[in-house]
């Protein structure tokens, strides 16, 4: 389904932003608008272009805020954040771009801005990690120490703490819930700034998130939910095969193992078996350079797993897999999937998944034609939403009651 642009990656990367706009983080006329200021495939032009609009409306979030006009200050940095996070999205060509590194810290900025003058600002939090510790936002319905439903959310390959907003606390506070989001190594602030790739055995991010979720106020232990975005669906069941303290978890989408993504010829394969790199790494960056989303693919990749050559990168990449640990999961699992998945569509993730849980378990496929079928349902998070918390009551086995 085709949004604003012929260039796949413009298009979804569009359409990823307007689609927050449910929960304040867009307006579509802005983003048509800016839209129509960008040739497909210059990513110089959609820097500048999405960087532009950012700037702008961060100058109405910070007036309004001066002149005590709250709602429309929350609204404009809300906006902001996510055009800042947009524009730095392209920005791959060296791992630490000034203005890579300018556009997120607004980012990030932004939103703790905006954060703040919600009805219920969340609490900033770190999580005690190995000799670290990982950034979370923990979003709270009420002050009381009544035991909520609790959702733990982390995304994927290119997702920021801050997106948890979008994906799926806003909606849990309307709902009832509580929900603690966080990112791990390889993702946003941890990745560039503590410098931490991403691990197979996500289980050792997940369980401290655990025993830490397990002592903020209002959490109930028997009603403890992970949600993992996009490569998260991956890393979410792998952590749910060894942590049993979850009541269920949601793999959003389905990923079965990363090195199935990676389609290349034959030969370029067995020259990365045999270790002729020389020959392989060449061949692989030319293969990349040929489309946007590729050349982006493979630059976020070599970094968010700390490989130095693409052929490094292959030989990372198997471990990142769910075959000999998916009979371990004992809690309820909702497994998604999206119909024109740009990532992963034709590879039955989600189908493979479904297969291998021993435990009670459910599949459901968003389609093009009820505008779904987007990865990660971009542009229809309110369809998600829907599907997501009609699921996570049932699984609870009790009624929850919906806030108003």
């Amino acid at each position: 389904m085709k949004f604003l642009f012929d260039d796949p990656a413009f298009d979804y990367q569009a359409l990823r932003t307007a689609g927050y706009a449910d929960d304040g983080g867009a307006q579509l006329g802005e983003v048509v608008a800016v839209a129509a200021q960008i040739p497909d495939g210059d990513t110089e032009a959609w820097r500048h272009a999405w960087a532009t609009l950012a700037e702008r409306v961060h100058l109405l979030g910070t007036a309004a805020r001066a002149e005590g006009r709250t709602v429309d200050a929350r609204s404009a940095l809300l906006r902001a954040h996510n055009y800042y996070r947009t524009a730095e999205f392209f920005q791959r060509e060296q791992q630490r771009d000034p203005e890579a590194l300018r556009l997120m810290r607004l980012s990030r900025e932004t939103f703790a801005d905006a954060a703040e003058l919600m009805d219920r600002p969340p609490e900033f939090v770190r999580i005690p990690y190995e000799d670290t510790s990982l950034p979370a936002y923990f979003y709270r319905v009420d002050d009381s120490a009544e035991p909520r439903p609790t959702i733990i959310h982390h995304g994927g390959l290119d997702s920021t703490v801050e997106e948890g907003w979008f994906f799926v606390a806003a909606a849990a506070l309307a709902r009832g819930y509580n929900c603690l989001c966080f990112e791990g190594p390889g993702q946003g602030s941890v990745l560039r700034e503590q410098g931490l790739v991403f691990r197979a055995d996500w289980e050792t991010v997940v369980t401290p998130v655990v025993d830490f979720a397990l002592s903020l106020p209002g959490v109930d232990p028997g009603r403890l939910m992970l949600v993992g975005t996009s490569l998260g669906g991956l890393l979410a069941v792998r952590a749910a095969a060894f942590e049993h303290r979850l009541a269920s978890c949601v793999a959003h989408d389905a990923v079965w193992q990363l090195g199935d993504v990676v389609w290349l010829p034959p030969f370029v394969m067995e020259w990365v078996e045999r270790g002729c790199d020389d020959f392989a790494n060449p061949v692989m960056w030319g293969i990349a350079a040929q489309q946007t989303f590729t050349r982006w693919l493979l630059r976020q990749t070599l970094w968010t797993f700390g490989a130095d050559t693409p052929a490094q990168l292959l030989r990372l990449l198997p471990a990142f897999g769910l075959s000999e640990v998916i009979g371990q999961v004992r809690c309820p699992m909702l497994v998604l999937d999206a119909e024109e998945d740009l990532f992963f569509a034709g590879l039955e993730h989600a189908k493979k998944v479904y297969t291998g849980l021993n435990s009670p378990k459910t599949l459901h496929v968003f389609t093009a034609d009820e505008g779904g079928g987007a990865h990660c349902h971009s542009g229809a998070m309110r369809l998600f939403h829907d599907r997501l918390f009609s699921w996570l009551q049932e699984s609870l086995g009790a009624d929850q009651a919906q806030a108003a």
